[in-house]
């Protein structure tokens, strides 16, 4: 990831007025109302238990195109004049964005271009498709969405299309900031309980500053937390320059959240609201979508999971009741919409992160024999070998094979790793932060 340069570490001042209050996003409510699925406020169970204190989960995976991003692009596009309708709409987006435009562009019958970057899963793609219908044009172009954008940008100049931001709009984040309205409403009227702290996952900062504007004015003792991945930190690299900047490095595996760089009216909202921010490991991200899915029977994709995974993993600390016996938190369920090819990666990315799955370069004499050996030798009761790689070279005496270990718990790999030792073969363990490691998982 991105370290600021010397310059950039010193923070200016915020100044300026915010680009949105708690009454703009109480009015995109009222706007949305009619035609926007207000989806329910479920409590974990699993998450509860964790925190020690309830957790509800704000469903916005059950939204009609599976993420939050339709309120915000469906609020900006209902807004434009006839003239602006007229001369279409383009967009950039990782894929979630994409189909809330693709929705409104059917609903309120405008043509749009859509851009995304070629590494969007197929299932986002097909989707976009299939919701915009013969009124939306999807555009691949390069491999993120930093990519996307400037393509989309390109196509707004020249054709003169109104371009719909994923996230850098007062508008767009008065739509993205009715989540936290009806999500503290629901908890409120429908289970008698109030919320302490708000978990919001962070790509370009549209979602946590259209909530964080509503929750500062209405809720001023909620805590706010933002979660981005680790590998794409671009909202903390902001705070701390105080104004965007580009991340050098990114990691594009959490797609939805994935930014380069976040947005300046997000970041004013940022400093404004002063939320604490915290990055969760992408492995950490896989092991809670598995749990979603088999323990709450809840599909994510990865960005979906990020604000989950922060209070699965205790990133969120002092999560504690207050004298009232209350202190409830709210997770945002961001998006739903994952590519089942994606799976293995998923379990591959979470067995690594549990200290459940390593490699290891194994160099083995050219003789008969010598898998047994090292499998008698080496390889314990609750071990199994998940990959081996070997090719027989027959002018070698030796030659290496790479080899893939699964164990029972974490606790066992030290003594397998002692067997590996007194087992006198040469035997090299390959790091998890080796950039081999992207071939592997």
């Amino acid at each position: 990831m991105s370290t600021p340069s010397p310059h950039e570490q010193q923070a200016t001042p915020a100044t300026g007025p915010l680009p949105l209050t708690a009454e703009d996003v109480e009015a995109a409510a009222a706007t949305l109302g009619p035609v926007l699925r207000r989806t329910p406020l479920h409590r974990s169970e699993r998450l509860s238990e964790i925190a020690g204190v309830p957790v509800w989960l704000k469903r916005e995976d059950l939204q009609s195109v599976r993420s939050y991003k339709l309120r915000g692009a469906h609020l900006f596009m209902a807004a434009l004049d006839e003239e602006s309708r007229a001369a279409g709409v383009v967009a950039a987006s990782a894929g979630n964005h994409a189909q809330g435009v693709a929705r409104s562009c059917r609903e309120l019958g405008i043509r749009g271009r859509i851009y995304v970057p070629g590494t969007t899963p197929r299932q986002k793609r097909d989707r976009i498709v299939a919701i915009g219908g013969d009124l939306v044009e999807l555009v691949l172009t390069g491999d993120t969405f930093d990519d996307a954008a400037s393509a989309a940008a390109d196509d707004a100049e020249r054709t003169g299309a109104v371009t719909v931001p994923p996230f850098d709009h007062p508008t767009i984040m008065a739509g993205q900031g009715t989540v936290a309205l009806e999500a503290v409403e629901q908890l409120r009227l429908e289970h008698g309980r109030e919320a302490s702290t708000m978990v919001l996952p962070v790509g370009g900062g549209g979602l946590l500053g259209g909530c964080g504007a509503w929750l500062r004015e209405r809720t001023p003792t909620m805590r706010i937390v933002g979660v981005e991945p680790a590998g794409a930190v671009s909202m903390a690299a902001a705070v701390r320059a105080g104004h965007p900047v580009t991340l050098r490095e990114l990691d594009r595996f959490v797609d939805g959240a994935a930014v380069r760089r976040v947005g300046a009216g997000p970041l004013r909202m940022v400093q404004a609201i002063e939320p604490e921010l915290l990055s969760v490991d992408e492995g950490a991200v896989c092991t809670e979508m598995l749990s979603l899915y088999q323990v709450d029977g809840i599909i994510t994709e990865p960005a979906g999971a990020l604000a989950a995974a922060a209070v699965a993993t205790g990133a969120v600390r002092d999560l504690a009741a207050d004298e009232d016996g209350e202190g409830d938190v709210i997770v945002v369920v961001s998006g739903g919409n994952n590519d089942v090819s994606r799976y293995t990666e998923i379990v591959e990315r979470s067995l690594v992160h549990e200290g459940l799955k390593h490699y290891f370069l194994v160099t083995f004499p050219q003789e008969p024999g010598a898998l047994r050996r090292f499998l008698d030798r080496v390889l314990g009761p609750d071990d199994d070998i998940v990959l081996f790689d070997y090719i027989k070279r027959n002018n070698r005496e030796e030659g290496p094979a790479l080899v893939g270990v699964e164990i029972g718990s974490r606790a066992d790999l030290e003594p397998l790793m002692g067997r590996m030792a007194a087992s006198q073969m040469q035997i090299e363990r390959i790091d998890p932060h080796d950039p081999i490691y992207r071939y592997l998982t």
